[in-house]
C-alpha cells in the first residue's frame, strides 16, 4: 500500500508540474469569493460593525469547506475524467483493486490539498485581519473530518461509476456540503444538536471552530465522537463503492462515454 501511495504521489506531482496554473487559479478564485462575501456583509452591516468571533468561525468553516470539497471531488470528478478519457479500465485492471487505488490517490493528494488550503487561509487572514489560534491539536479533528469526507467521496464516486454524468448533482452537492460544514450544530441544543451530530463531518467541524475561533481547550471526548463518525462514514463509503464496482463490472459500465 505504501508503494502505491508513493506512485500516486509522484503522479500528483507530475500533474501539478504540468498544470500549475490550475492550482494558482483555484487559490485566487476561492479566496476572492470569500473576500467578496466579506465585503458585502460589511457593507450591509455598516462601517462600525464588529464581527468578532463569528467572522473567525466563518473563516474556519469556509476553509474547511474548501478542504472537504477537494477531498470529495478528487474521487468523483476523477472517475468521470477517466471514464471520459478511456483510462478507467486500466485502474480496474490494477492488482490493487479500484478501492485501494483511489484511497491511495486521496492520501497522496493530501499534501497538495493541505498546501492549497493553507494558502487560502493565509490570504483570507491577510485580507480580513482575522487571527486564528493554531496548535497541533487542530490536526486531530481535521483528520476526523477528512475521514468523513473521503467516505462521502466514495459514495459519490459510486454514483459517478454507475451513472457517468453527474456533474450537475456534484455542483449542487457543494451547497449541501457547505450546510454540513458551516452550520454551528455544536451551539444548538436538544434534538437539533443530536440530529446535526449524526450528519457527516459536523462534529469535527464544530471542534475545529471551538479550537481555532473560540480558543477553547481540546476535548478528547468530542474528538472520539468525531473520529468514530468519520470512520463509520469511511467504512460505509468503501462498502458502497465496492458494491458499485461489482455492479459496473456486471453491466459493462467501465468503458468511456
Amino acid at each position: 500500500m505504501l508503494r502505491l501511495i508513493g506512485i500516486e504521489f509522484k503522479r500528483g506531482l507530475l500533474m501539478l508540474r504540468r498544470y500549475p496554473m490550475e492550482m494558482v487559479g483555484q487559490l485566487i478564485v476561492i479566496t476572492m469569493i470569500f473576500y467578496g462575501l466579506f465585503l458585502g456583509a460589511r457593507y450591509i452591516a455598516g462601517p462600525t460593525a464588529q464581527f468578532g468571533e463569528r467572522l473567525d468561525a466563518l473563516v474556519v468553516g469556509y476553509v474547511l469547506w474548501t478542504f472537504a470539497l477537494f477531498a470529495i471531488g478528487d474521487l468523483s470528478w476523477g472517475l468521470m475524467d477517466e471514464a471520459r478519457t478511456g483510462t478507467l479500465e486500466q485502474v480496474f485492471l490494477s492488482p490493487y483493486g479500484p478501492s485501494r487505488v483511489y484511497l491511495a490517490r486521496n492520501v497522496a493528494g493530501l499534501l497538495v490539498t493541505l498546501a492549497l488550503n493553507l494558502g487560502i487561509l493565509l490570504l483570507i487572514q491577510l485580507l480580513t485581519g482575522v487571527r486564528l489560534d493554531f496548535s497541533p491539536a487542530v490536526l486531530a479533528p481535521l483528520g476526523a473530518v477528512l475521514l468523513g469526507a473521503y467516505g462521502i467521496g466514495f459514495m459519490l464516486g459510486a454514483l459517478a461509476l454507475l451513472f457517468k454524468r453527474i456533474q450537475a448533482f456534484l455542483n449542487l452537492f457543494q451547497f449541501v456540503l457547505m450546510f454540513l460544514i458551516m452550520t454551528p450544530f455544536e451551539q444548538f441544543s436538544g434534538t437539533a444538536r443530536l440530529a446535526g451530530e449524526l450528519l457527516p463531518m459536523t462534529i469535527g467541524a464544530g471542534q475545529l471552530r471551538a479550537l481555532m475561533a473560540r480558543g477553547e481547550a481540546f476535548d478528547p471526548v468530542v474528538f472520539g465522537l468525531a473520529l468514530a463518525s468519520g470512520l463509520a462514514y469511511l467504512i460505509v463509503g468503501l462498502w458502497v463503492f465496492d458494491r458499485a464496482v461489482r455492479a459496473a463490472k456486471e453491466r459493462g459500465l467501465l468503458g468511456g462515454y
